[in-house]
């Protein structure tokens, strides 16, 4: 398997898993945004014999970084794809100077939220009514980062 930087023809994969994945997806010009215009933005896939199997969008902003999506085809699930693509991010955004990275999760999301804390992020706050398409809160998940 291999983690690199998304690019342009990789989107439509990685939009098809997003709509697989999640209720509330990004769409095509949303990611293309991201990799085209959006300077704080850094895209990354994770492939598998050329097939894109998950991915991650962190936003980098001067000393605060948001993981912005991030999703592993159901097949790939459980396997610690998921785990690598988000250490590579933590230790990407150390790299660059960040000092603390959050990200939000459904609060049903029990795997995700288990995924997170063993990291070392930990719930800072919910976000109420957060996801547009059953209006369920967030969690806002914090971590400090090491410099």
């Amino acid at each position: 398997m291999l983690i690199r930087k998304m690019d342009i023809d990789d989107l439509n994969q990685v939009v098809a898993l997003e709509e697989q994945l999640f209720t509330s997806s990004w769409s095509y010009k949303d990611f293309l945004y991201e990799l085209l215009e959006n300077d704080f933005s850094f895209n990354y896939v994770i492939e598998d014999d050329l097939k894109i199997v998950g991915y991650v969008g962190v936003w980098m902003m001067y000393e605060q970084a948001q993981i912005t999506t991030i999703g592993v085809a159901p097949d790939y699930q459980r396997q610690g794809l998921g785990r690598n693509m988000l250490e590579t991010i933590i230790a990407l955004t150390q790299k660059h100077g960040c000092e603390m990275m959050s990200l939000e999760v459904r609060i049903s999301n029990d795997k995700a939220i288990s995924l997170y804390e063993s990291l070392g992020f930990h719930k800072e706050t919910i976000r109420k009514n957060y996801y547009q398409d059953n209006q369920e809160d967030a969690y806002l998940m914090i971590k400090r980062l090491e410099v």
